[in-house]
């Protein structure tokens, strides 16, 4: 699928909500899929989904690069703890917060996007509706932008864009439905392997999204919904 347009960077992890994110990249621009390796558990499943995916909208910019100082340093169950058996509860920050996660793959972003001569680079950050990552609100988003400005060339252009920051899980799928986004393609769960545990936190939500939004999830999970 062709887009049209600037030509933009999209962090695709292979999950729901990149997907969508995706989707709307190729609505509206010339796209360049970035995907990135931390050492994450679910890194071979999630690298496969991301291939699939671009795959899927024959995306020709596609770059995967290895971010190795999240996994060195460690310090979450999505790299070397255990993975909690529960939600977190009140404000507290999730095990599964990756210290400091995005900036790092921002940075990537926009590195890559400074070369390429992108105007924009879009990432699936969800404030109203997901675990809480301080990373993922709308002051950080205006923090790393600002960043941006100061840190790169004065002629670069360049804007980090987060379109599903307040939307709530059953409006993503919805939108995503709506633009054709390819669900069937994604990986959610925190686990690797070949079918969704069902119990992990982000398996959860994204459950939780197909439910308000009224539609089926088209993933299998190993612990039925």
């Amino acid at each position: 699928m062709k887009g049209r347009g600037e030509l933009a960077v999209a962090l695709v992890s292979g999950g729901m909500d990149s997907a969508v994110v995706a989707a709307m990249v190729c609505r509206d621009h010339e796209p360049a899929f970035l995907h990135l390796d931390y050492s994450q558990r679910a890194r071979e499943r999630e690298r496969r989904a991301f291939e699939a995916i671009a795959d899927h909208y024959a995306v020709r910019r596609r770059l995967l690069a290895r971010v190795d100082p999240l996994g060195a340093i460690g310090g979450s169950s999505l790299t070397d703890l255990s993975l909690p058996l529960s939600a977190p509860s009140g404000s507290a920050i999730p095990a599964t917060y990756v210290p400091f996660r995005n900036t790092h793959l921002l940075a990537t972003a926009v590195s890559w996007a400074e070369v390429l001569g992108a105007t924009r680079i879009y990432y699936g950050a969800v404030e109203e509706d997901s675990s809480g990552y301080p990373d993922c609100r709308e002051a950080y988003l205006r923090a790393f932008n600002e960043l941006v400005r100061q840190g790169t060339r004065p002629e670069t252009r360049l804007s980090v864009l987060a379109p599903l920051i307040h939307m709530r899980k059953g409006e993503i799928v919805a939108e995503g439905i709506r633009l054709g986004a390819p669900f069937h393609l994604t990986w959610s769960c925190y686990e690797g392997g070949e079918t969704a545990c069902g119990e992990c936190d982000s398996c959860r939500l994204r459950l939780k999204g197909f439910r308000e939004a009224g539609v089926a999830d088209p993933i299998p999970y190993r612990k039925a919904p």
